[in-house]
């Protein structure tokens, strides 16, 4: 299971079994490599992969008369990113490199193939995108009502919990490769704004920064600032279907 992204961050929701480890792992078999800042998927065209992310950070984000974009949610090591193309025969989104990383490309008999063979897997799948279109519609609904400081919390906060499902409940501090105007494309904020937020979460010693690292000082304080709600704390499994026989 460890060579397996996916299946390690599925494990998380759910004890796997040996047969369901394996098939996860051969739908990363054929890794393929993008740099910082490439388009790894256009708005408008065909829809045809999905992407299981190995290494790297990327990101899904809408444009806006060619220049001004939404991000909309960030994918990280053991994602499975495109899924709101799944749909479409046109991709809904762009998809795009934060850092330079490893993808493996899933096409949609692959993907079908697997819900055939092994239909806990679909089901875990699906409750997890739902956990993840709620944390992103809280993340973007904050944009609307909540401070410019909330919203930089509420997104660090996102990453945290997201980073902890790989690497455990003690991780305080995480190395975000982000520039200050993703980060408020993120958010809604421009660059010169998102300094001023960061700077003021580090004098009110909520975090503390030292060059992309963000260390968690006060993670009680800023999920109280951002109205944070873990979504992937309480995701329900017991309702699934039992592993095939």
């Amino acid at each position: 299971m460890a060579d397996s992204c996916i299946a390690a961050r599925l494990s998380h929701f759910l004890a796997l079994t040996e047969e369901e480890a394996s098939a996860l792992a051969r739908l990363e078999e054929n890794p393929r490599d993008y740099r910082r800042g490439e388009m790894i998927g256009e708005q408008g065209a065909p829809a045809d992969e999905l992407f299981i992310i190995r290494s790297g950070w990327a990101y899904s984000h809408i444009s806006f008369d060619g220049e001004r974009r939404q991000i909309l949610r960030l994918e990280f090591p053991g994602d499975l990113m495109g899924t709101s193309s799944i749909a479409f025969g046109k991709a809904s989104d762009n998809l795009t490199a934060v850092t330079d990383c490893t993808l493996c490309p899933l096409d949609r008999p692959a993907l079908r193939q697997l819900f055939i063979d092994h239909c806990r897997l679909a089901a875990l799948l699906f409750v997890i995108s739902q956990a993840e279109r709620v944390s992103m519609d809280d993340r973007l609904a904050s944009i609307g009502r909540s401070s410019a400081k909330s919203r930089i919390a509420a997104l660090l906060l996102d990453i945290l919990v997201r980073f902890r499902i790989m690497h455990g409940e003690d991780l305080d501090r995480v190395e975000i490769p982000m520039t200050q105007e993703e980060i408020g494309d993120a958010t809604g904020l421009t660059p010169v704004h998102v300094n001023r937020m960061l700077q003021e979460l580090s004098r009110d010693e909520l975090i503390s920064r030292k060059k992309n690292e963000v260390h968690i000082l006060d993670e009680v304080g800023l999920v109280e600032l951002a109205e944070y709600i873990n979504r992937y704390a309480d995701v329900d499994t017991s309702w699934l279907p039992p592993p095939e026989a």
